[in-house]
């Protein structure tokens, strides 16, 4: 029987971690986290108590606030994965607008919210057979994971999918706003002081600016069946 590995996955802002790690986790039959959408959904929670706005972040506030904010994963048998809950409200829609893309790297910059997030994923994670995307998740999360993976690509690249995306989901938004999110994030996520986006040394890197999906996916799957197989 072949083992179980943890598949962890970091990069930076639309490079399709997300999709990467939901399609390896259905080829694999492992359970798929999406750090990513924790972090959105306490940043969503943060707008809604009016802690944070573009021009202002009552962090204190946020961080006694913290107990109050119940996270959970339910797979969604329609859309074949599992979706985010907010203190059981289904907020995977909402957490994917542009607005809280612009506010969530300022909420996992604080310490506390990434000491309580991190606990709740590596328990997540304890029983392997898991593929996890995010930030951190190599570095932090799970150091010891047998697959590490390190997504890249143009800035460009990205800001057009991430762009497609949004307005796709009936979001009224203009390329400039969504490429200039794209580099305001980048040099967050890479300068913060807290579990900064490194690539880990054993991290594999993938540029995948000018590879489709499924070239990706087919590179990736044969490397960790190999490791799974061994």
């Amino acid at each position: 029987m072949d083992k179980k590995i943890t598949i962890a996955i970091d990069g930076f802002s639309s490079t399709g971690k997300s999709t990467l790690a939901k399609q390896l986790a259905r080829h694999l039959g492992y359970v798929y986290v999406d750090t990513g959408a924790m972090y959105r959904a306490v940043t969503l929670f943060a707008m809604q108590k009016g802690y944070i706005g573009e021009d202002f972040f009552n962090k204190q506030a946020l961080i006694d606030s913290l107990d109050a904010i119940k996270l959970k994963f339910l797979y969604n048998p329609d859309l074949e994965f599992a979706e985010m809950y907010l203190n059981d409200v289904n907020v995977e829609k909402e957490i994917r607008t542009l607005g809280v893309s612009q506010l969530v790297s300022h909420v996992a910059e604080i310490h506390e919210v990434r000491v309580k997030l991190v606990e709740q994923q590596k328990h997540m994670g304890e029983g392997k057979g898991v593929v996890m995307d995010g930030r951190d998740i190599g570095t932090i999360v799970f150091p010891n994971a047998e697959l590490k993976i390190f997504m890249n690509s143009a800035p460009g690249v990205r800001a057009q999918r991430r762009f497609k995306e949004l307005v796709e989901l009936g979001q009224k938004v203009t390329y400039e706003e969504v490429y200039k999110n794209v580099i305001d994030r980048d040099y967050i996520d890479t300068h913060r002081e807290d579990s900064p986006l490194i690539k880990a040394e054993d991290a594999i890197e993938m540029d995948n600016s000018y590879i489709s999906k499924q070239e990706q996916l087919e590179k990736v799957l044969v490397i960790a069946k190999k490791i799974i197989s061994n």
